[in-house]
């Protein structure tokens, strides 16, 4: 379906063709009854051939083109030939078939797209000038309005081949664009998701299993010091206690994000492998194997594809590189790119206004950890991208 908004116009004007040639056709034909001429009968049944001719032609066309079909090109050409032959006839037989040629240059350039369009509407004009001055004799209007009317035809021509041009450019456009909102909306939903999920692992973490852990420790210190027959009982509420911690912390692994199964650093790896893949730069992945929360690892991952997401969408880059290094009381990841830069200030602006996510999203995500995420671009200078995480207590507990 097509979503061009010239649509209607492209309609209206081919409407607007078959309309001129068919009321041309009549005129002549009732012009030749009007003026009683002795050639009105043939020119009658040359005229209606012709409308006929031309009908079949377009409505061949139309079906082929509604049906998916692409127009038999043969075909059109041997119409096209019919049409000329019979409106040659048609203007021996009486001059006024001669403002027929009109809307003919406009299918001439239409069927015959390039060289042998113009060449078409050359000799169509001369023969219209010919026949002209052989019924009415030779004049400066009968020379200067056909070449007037070819010099039209062609302007407006081109003109519609520029439009149809840039219909199909905005409808490549607007396609692209409503593919990438489906995308943004199916990540955002994922996204959203995976949130979820990690929070809901990171709550069960800090809180059931925690507790169940303390429970078994503390039944095993009691165990310890009671006498027989409770000291068994104490066993078997202990048992109980580490069953439930291991179904758990199974819990917590099933709704930790798949793509951290094996640590964040093979999780980085996949994702340039998988963005080179779809965008074809070139993208390199140099991550130290770090011991990281899995609330720090969740949010590292969202950034790194959120900022890769940025570059392939909108920075043109032929390389980029993603960093993961870590310290003793911090972790970096770094994401850089030699695309064509931009003003952070005004996207930064932009994104507020327009109630975007992409930079603002990621800022907010390393906000919540309490650390830095940093900019740094310009136009024609690439961009790099660096968010930095303290690391406290969270990796302390983990």
């Amino acid at each position: 379906m097509s979503h061009s908004t010239l649509a209607p116009v492209f309609t209206g004007l081919r409407f607007g063709l078959h309309a001129l040639l068919v009321g041309l056709a009549v005129f002549a034909v009732a012009r030749a009854f009007l003026v009683s001429s002795p050639t009105r009968i043939a020119t009658s049944a040359v005229g209606v051939a012709f409308v006929v001719v031309y009908l079949l032609g377009a409505w061949a066309a139309r079906s082929g083109g509604s049906t998916g079909g692409r127009p038999d090109r043969a075909f059109a050409r041997v119409w096209i030939v019919v049409l000329t032959l019979l409106w040659a006839v048609l203007v021996w037989l009486g001059p006024d078939a001669a403002y027929l040629v009109f809307p003919l240059f406009f299918l001439y350039l239409h069927v015959l797209p390039g060289a042998g369009g113009v060449t078409a509407i050359v000799v169509s004009t001369g023969f219209a000038i010919g026949a002209l001055g052989l019924h009415q004799g030779f004049s400066v209007g009968g020379v200067i309005g056909p070449l007037i009317g070819a010099g039209v035809a062609l302007l407006i021509g081109a003109a519609y081949r520029a439009l149809r041009r840039e219909a199909r450019e905005r409808e490549r456009l607007l396609e692209e664009l409503i593919r990438t909102r489906h995308q943004l909306a199916d990540a955002e939903r994922e996204q959203g998701a995976l949130a979820e999920r990690a929070r809901l692992a990171r709550e069960i973490h800090d809180t059931v299993a925690q507790s169940l852990s303390s429970i078994q420790m503390l039944l095993r210190a009691a165990q310890a010091t009671t006498p027989e027959p409770g000291a068994g009982y104490l066993e078997l509420a202990r048992e109980t206690a580490a069953e439930s911690l291991a179904d758990t912390r199974q819990i917590i692994r099933e709704l930790t994000p798949s793509r951290l199964g094996d640590g964040l650093a093979a999780a980085l790896r996949r994702l340039g492998q998988d963005q080179s893949r779809r965008s074809g730069a070139a993208v390199s992945v140099d991550a130290q194997e770090l011991d990281l929360p899995m609330a720090v690892q969740t949010a590292l991952l969202r950034i790194a594809q959120g900022a890769l997401s940025n570059v392939i969408l909108h920075a043109g880059a032929a390389r980029i590189g993603v960093e993961l290094t870590g310290a003793e009381d911090r972790v970096d990841l770094v994401v850089r790119d030699d695309g064509h830069g931009f003003d952070v200030s005004a996207v930064v602006a932009a994104s507020h206004e327009a109630g975007s996510f992409g930079l603002q999203a990621m800022r907010e995500r390393v906000e919540q950890f309490g650390g830095t995420f940093v900019v740094d671009s310009g136009p024609g200078r690439g961009t790099t991208v660096t968010a930095r995480l303290p690391l406290g207590q969270e990796k302390k507990s983990s």
